[in-house]
């Protein structure tokens, strides 16, 4: 047993994303499946190796260029198909995102070749990975949706408006500056605006040539940085400038400015 446990690693959570009921990541070198259901639907992408499984009385396979979706309640099973196993990342997403009348499409077709999804979704697990970067995995989340749709809906039939919207974008901007600080979820943006929060998204990027989280970390990040020249600590700025914590403060802070903010406080930065 104890053999058999060092072949198999795991790693599961539930971020404070809505409609991410568990993000789930596994090594499997022998590991078989048995067949089973899940209430969620099952997003897969496999990074090493590939999976072999049965839906619906099919088989099918993940190649390392696919993404698997996977209704909720259709029995399926699951083991390697290579000697080496597997790695495969996992998001359970439920009924909020795509909904039961897919489930048949997704029969049909559960494994969708498409490189644009499977680099979003590679996008999406690292923002989920990170605490605080919340906003940025619910705007990843809406356009992995929206693809999905694309893949699963009826030829013909038509989905979210994709032109900008300048008005819309300016609405949003104006709620990301009032709440710089305390931050807000993207679907409790998209009730205050009254938009589809896929269209928010791509309406604000369109507008700004910025996603809605990467405008909120600057504006935060700038707000750290006046801090941090008037003699504030790195873990004081970033309670203070709405960072998750200063390990969070850093990651967006070196990413932007090209130093720490430690670094950047004590070499009177800014004087360029």
């Amino acid at each position: 047993m104890a053999d058999q446990d060092r072949r198999r690693t795991v790693s599961a959570w539930r971020p404070r994303v809505p409609g991410v009921v568990e993000v789930f990541h596994a090594h499997y070198t022998e590991y078989a499946y048995p067949m089973h259901v899940h209430d969620a639907w099952t997003l897969l992408i496999v990074d090493d190796g590939a999976v072999r499984y049965d839906l619906d009385r099919h088989e099918h396979g993940t190649p390392h260029d696919t993404v698997s979706l996977l209704p909720p309640h259709v029995p399926h099973n699951g083991s390697p198909a290579t000697p080496d196993g597997f790695r495969k990342r996992v998001l359970y997403l439920d009924a909020s995102r795509l909904g039961d009348d897919l489930i048949g499409a997704a029969v049909d077709a559960p494994d969708l070749r498409d490189p644009v999804l499977r680099r979003r979704v590679g996008q999406l697990h690292a923002s989920l990975a990170l605490p605080g970067d919340e906003l940025e995995a619910e705007s990843r989340l809406m356009l992995v949706g929206e693809r999905l749709h694309a893949h699963l809906r009826p030829r013909g039939e038509a989905g979210p408006a994709r032109r900008g919207d300048p008005v819309l974008a300016r609405r949003l901007r104006e709620l990301l500056d009032e709440r710089t600080v305390r931050g807000i979820g993207l679907e409790d943006a998209a009730v205050l605006v009254r938009a589809h929060p896929a269209h928010l998204v791509r309406a604000f990027s369109g507008a700004y040539g910025i996603a809605p989280h990467q405008y909120l970390m600057s504006r935060r990040v700038d707000r750290a940085r006046r801090l941090l020249l008037a003699g504030r600590a790195p873990a004081d700025v970033a309670a203070a400038t709405g960072f998750y914590d200063q390990a969070h403060l850093t990651r967006h802070f070196k990413r932007l400015v090209g130093v720490t903010p430690g670094r950047y406080r004590t070499s009177g930065g800014g004087r360029h």
